[in-house]
C-alpha cells in the first residue's frame, strides 16, 4: 500500500511541476507571424514592474504549495477511510490530516503576509 501512495504522490508532483512547461501564450491578433509573437513575449517581460513579477512568483509558489497541502489532506482522508478500524492506521491518518491542515493554514498565512508586504512596498514606492 505504501508503494502505491509514493507512486501516486510522485506522479502528482511531477504533473504539477510540468504543467507550466506546456503553457502556451496565445494572441488574438490577425497576423500570426513569428516576429510578432516574439515581440509580444519581449514586451511582456520588459514592461512589467519588478514588484509585480515578484508578487506573481510568490503567488505561483504558494499556489503549488497549497495544492500539495490539499493533496496531503486528501491522502490522510483516504488512509483514514481505508484503515479498516485499525487504531494504528487511524491515528497515522489523523496525524497526516493534522499536518496537512496546519500546513494549509501556514501557507494561507504566508500568502496574506506576502500580499500585505508587497502591497505596502508598491504603495510606498509608487507615491500613492
Amino acid at each position: 500500500m505504501k508503494k502505491i501512495y509514493k507512486h501516486l504522490l510522485s506522479i502528482a508532483i511531477v504533473a504539477l511541476l510540468l504543467t507550466p512547461v506546456f503553457a502556451v501564450q496565445v494572441s488574438a491578433q490577425a497576423d500570426f507571424g513569428l516576429n510578432q509573437v516574439n515581440n509580444g513575449l519581449d514586451n511582456a517581460l520588459s514592461n512589467r514592474d519588478p514588484r509585480e513579477i515578484v508578487g506573481s512568483i510568490i503567488n505561483v509558489v504558494l499556489g503549488f504549495l497549497g495544492v500539495i497541502a490539499v493533496g496531503i489532506i486528501l491522502m490522510g482522508g483516504f488512509q483514514w477511510m481505508t484503515a479498516g478500524g485499525s487504531e494504528e492506521k487511524v491515528s497515522k491518518a489523523q496525524q497526516i490530516l493534522g499536518a496537512g491542515v496546519i500546513g494549509l493554514v501556514i501557507i494561507l498565512a504566508a500568502w496574506a503576509i506576502s500580499t500585505f508586504v508587497i502591497n505596502a512596498i508598491y504603495n510606498a514606492t509608487s507615491g500613492v
